[in-house]
């Protein structure tokens, strides 16, 4: 069932977003290329989660052990934070939710470490604006499908595979609500309509290449089939009879 909120519960869910807006940000200022590890991002994200009070959604969520996604080049989502150091030319995808009060928000950012080459500074901003472009459709009388459509369209004239094994999602009381999938890809007016209260996480997944995907023996890291790179971008949002809200925002 999909639980509608009021505006002062999606006023709640956005202190939350905030703290995640604010985790995503001071991480990626603190990346220094070749000596900036993932694992050190990961305990400025658990600090800055615990400061504001907050639990970190992702942290032994099914048995994940960290309090962020960290995802290097061709890793989509989902990296387990490790001590390897991050070099000059990779791209970032920083993943997290955070829990206040009882309520969460979720968030991802795609960033370059230092200088990257200008087609992986393409697929960055393909994917941020893909999500913007999806973010547009999400209002009250459309459905998911015109946003999943909205995503792919534009995603795909520029060659891009739109993963899809991977989704966004509803997200409120718990990390993972109804509507349970929002595509980055299909049909619209399509799918669940699209009322005023719900609150949802759109999160195009794109890769340079293919869009199929491999799981690594850890059972979390996924990564592109052949190799190329990907980004994924992410906002948590609600539906209100004035259009889409960003609550990821700081």
């Amino acid at each position: 069932m999909i639980v509608l909120k009021s505006r002062a519960e999606i006023e709640k869910m956005r202190k939350s977003g905030r703290v995640v807006a604010r985790a995503l940000r001071e991480m990626s200022e603190a990346i220094v290329p070749g000596k900036t590890t993932p694992r050190d991002l990961d305990a400025i994200a658990a600090r800055i989660v615990k400061e504001a009070g907050g639990v970190p959604s992702f942290l032994n969520y099914r048995g994940f052990p960290a309090s962020t996604c960290i995802s290097v080049n061709d890793k989509v989502v989902h990296g387990i934070p490790d001590d390897i150091a991050l070099q000059e030319g990779d791209i970032l995808s920083l993943d997290m939710g955070v829990m206040i009060d009882g309520w969460h928000g979720d968030g991802a950012w795609t960033y370059p470490v230092g200088t990257i080459s200008a087609e992986a500074q393409r697929l960055l901003n393909v994917t941020r604006e893909s999500l913007y472009q999806g973010i547009a459709k999400a209002r009250v009388g459309n459905h998911i499908g015109d946003i999943s459509h909205a995503v792919q369209k534009y995603v795909e004239q520029f060659g891009y595979g739109v993963v899809r094994d991977l989704v966004g999602h509803g997200i409120g009381r718990n990390l993972h609500e109804e509507p349970t999938a929002i595509p980055n890809y299909g049909k619209p007016g399509r799918g669940e309509l699209l009322r005023e209260g719900m609150t949802i996480c759109i999160e195009p997944m794109i890769n340079q290449g293919t869009w199929k995907v491999v799981t690594d023996a850890d059972k979390w890291t996924v990564r592109t089939a052949d190799g190329k790179l990907s980004a994924h971008f992410e906002h948590t949002l609600a539906i209100t009879r004035d259009g889409p809200e960003i609550l990821t925002a700081e």
